[in-house]
């Protein structure tokens, strides 16, 4: 099975997009990132808040996949993200715990630790604005033991952390 992480960006919506793109390398990242996941018509299960369902619906269906909760998935789309609170500038300011806390994000996103993941301390991760739950119900729904990970995309712009990760499940 193919999972891909993503962050939950709504500059990513094609109705935001400008000719001036904010998030062109994310943007990037993100579109190789859902066609890797995606054969045409692969049945993708997506793991995130409802706020970012028409970001889920976006990706899925605009690379040809079929969002069907109730078939065994063929694929997995997680979006999630780190801290929101990296910088001075961030949405939710600086806050000292931030980088700490997404290097162990980071970490276990790039080991396929199913464990760490579910492990994340939800109280901290609210502190710090981090929208992790999708991490969490991904790892109890699947197993990224030995997990072949490749990682598009690791940075913070706007003092908020994001990825995109893909794991090749065995």
């Amino acid at each position: 099975m193919r999972v891909v992480v993503v962050p939950g960006v709504l500059a990513l919506l094609d109705r935001y997009a400008s000719i001036d793109d904010p998030v062109a390398q994310l943007r990037t990242a993100v579109g190789e990132a859902v066609s890797w996941l995606l054969e045409p018509g692969a049945t993708v299960a997506v793991y995130c808040e409802p706020q970012h369902l028409r970001l889920a619906e976006q990706l899925v269906l605009g690379a040809g996949g079929r969002l069907h909760p109730f078939e065994e998935p063929e694929a997995v789309l997680a979006i999630a993200n780190g801290s929101a609170k990296r910088t001075e500038k961030a949405p939710g300011h600086f806050d000292e715990r931030a980088e700490a806390f997404d290097a162990e994000l980071g970490k276990a996103l790039r080991a396929g630790d199913s464990r760490a993941l579910a492990g994340l301390d939800e109280t901290l991760a609210r502190d710090l604005w981090a929208d992790v739950g999708a991490f969490r119900s991904l790892s109890s729904d699947v197993d990224l033991t030995g997990a072949e990970v490749h990682v598009d995309y690791d940075d913070a712009p706007y003092g908020v952390q994001y990825w995109v990760v893909r794991w090749q499940c065995p």
